[in-house]
């Protein structure tokens, strides 16, 4: 909860928080131009590529506890402004990757900087949700996501229009080439990350050192002795327990977080590998990932000004995963392209895919759109002393970004059909659904 006095005065707090929320969009949503661009340059297979969202999000796992601790010593504002430092070093550590085309190391500093990002995000997510009635956190975090998308939108094109440029050409180019010729077009294609990773590393650290000075209220947890004729059930519940596994309600809420996460990176991840697939160019299919993001765009529109006014952030929930089940299914069963007239009217004069495949693979922007900002509010809600905790443990969830996109990978090279591999979301949506409709009050009073 915010101190009493500054509860009403939140406005350039969120405002900060919006920032960093840019930060993650276009650090997390860079990783969607890095795949197909370090398969190149590293010549790596198709699985090996989603080691990069592997190597990213596995930090969430192994840092998120950690994190926690760290928060305990300085705090939620401190503490995101050395999260910046952190992610500043690993974005530094892409430069020497990029002059040695070492994968392992591009795969160091990812993970650097997803150390880093898991401090942010520990920090910031909790943050916003006290930053007024909870009963609107899924309003304010759909706010926050808006920032975030808009940052993963223009980092797959600005990124890509630096490193993916004429991509499809130069990998025509390459078999043309003798041995020493490729290694030195290859040197040369690694090298194209070196100047945005130095705007990047320059970028986190001068807002790590902006955000250290400037003035936020400060959260605060509720204290373990209270007086349970005032407060609310909840609140008595967490002031009872004694351990962090007592609150069933948010094991079930890091699962449905970690199926989410894997979900929303399969989303925009692959979205270039199902334009190949599909038959489109990487130099086009490079920018679908856009597609999801405008989607994410649309649904956190509609979250804001739906959510709670006309419809809970349980029963958006519940409608997002049944939505984004059929849209998976539709997908995968659309094998060949149809037709739809006005796909073909208005995509070839606008240069626009026209299969109907990729328009429905990115409408799953727009359903899961209000899975984190309703999943993650409706988990912590109850946890008390124990949120900071509570709130390392959802990071932790987003591991799933690490696990789950190179199953898909595995699944799509061994079946040699990247549509039919989406089926794996379907599981994953399921559960999401059952933490909606019941699994959110496991524990509760």
């Amino acid at each position: 909860m915010l101190n009493s006095p500054q509860k009403q005065n939140y406005s350039f707090a969120l405002f900060v928080i919006g920032v960093l929320f840019f930060i993650f969009g276009f650090i997390t949503w860079a990783n969607s131009q890095l795949i197909p661009y370090l398969k190149i340059a590293c010549q790596l297979t198709s699985t090996e590529s989603y080691y990069v969202a592997s190597a990213f999000f596995a930090a969430y796992f192994v840092m998120s506890i950690p994190s926690s601790f760290v928060l305990k010593f300085t705090g939620f504002k401190k503490g995101m402004s050395v999260g910046l430092f952190v992610m500043a070093i690993g974005a530094a550590v892409f430069i020497p990757a990029a002059y040695a085309r070492s994968f392992p190391t591009f795969l160091l500093g990812l993970f650097i900087i997803g150390s880093g990002l898991a401090l942010l995000q520990t920090a910031s997510n909790p943050y916003a949700t006290a930053l007024g009635p909870k009963e609107s956190a899924a309003r304010r975090i759909s706010i926050l996501g808006i920032c975030n998308k808009i940052a993963g939108i223009l980092a797959v094109y600005v990124l890509g229009s630096i490193i993916l440029k004429d991509s499809d050409a130069f990998e025509a180019s390459l078999k043309t080439m003798d041995e020493a010729g490729k290694n030195m077009a290859l040197d040369t294609l690694a090298q194209k990350v070196v100047m945005p990773y130095v705007f990047i590393t320059i970028s986190f650290a001068l807002v790590g050192v902006l955000l250290f000075f400037v003035q936020l209220p400060e959260v605060e947890e509720e204290q373990d002795i209270l007086d349970s004729n005032v407060l609310p059930e909840d609140s008595k519940v967490a002031a009872a327990n004694k351990n962090i596994f007592n609150f069933p309600h948010l094991i079930v809420g890091v699962l449905a977080l970690f199926f989410y996460v894997g979900m929303e990176v399969i989303s925009y991840d692959t979205f270039a590998g199902l334009g190949t697939h599909l038959g489109y160019k990487l130099g086009m299919s490079k920018s679908f990932a856009t597609y999801t993001g405008y989607g994410l765009l649309l649904g956190y529109t509609v979250g804001i000004i739906s959510i709670p006014r006309f419809i809970s952030q349980r029963n958006a929930l519940v409608i997002s995963c049944i939505l984004s089940m059929l849209l998976v299914l539709l997908v995968v069963f659309i094998k060949a392209n149809p037709g739809i007239a006005v796909l073909h009217l208005f995509g070839q004069d606008l240069n626009l895919p026209t299969h109907p495949a990729v328009w429905i693979f990115a409408l799953l922007g727009f359903s899961n759109s209000v899975m984190w900002p309703a999943i993650f509010p409706m988990a912590i809600d109850g946890l008390g002393k124990f949120t900071k905790m509570g709130s390392a443990l959802l990071i932790m969830a987003i591991v799933g970004g690490a696990i789950l996109p190179p199953i898909y990978g595995y699944i799509s090279e061994t079946t040699g059909n990247s549509q039919t591999a989406y089926l794996m979301m379907i599981p994953a949506y399921l559960f999401i659904l059952y933490f909606a409709l019941s699994g959110y009050r496991l524990g509760r009073k």
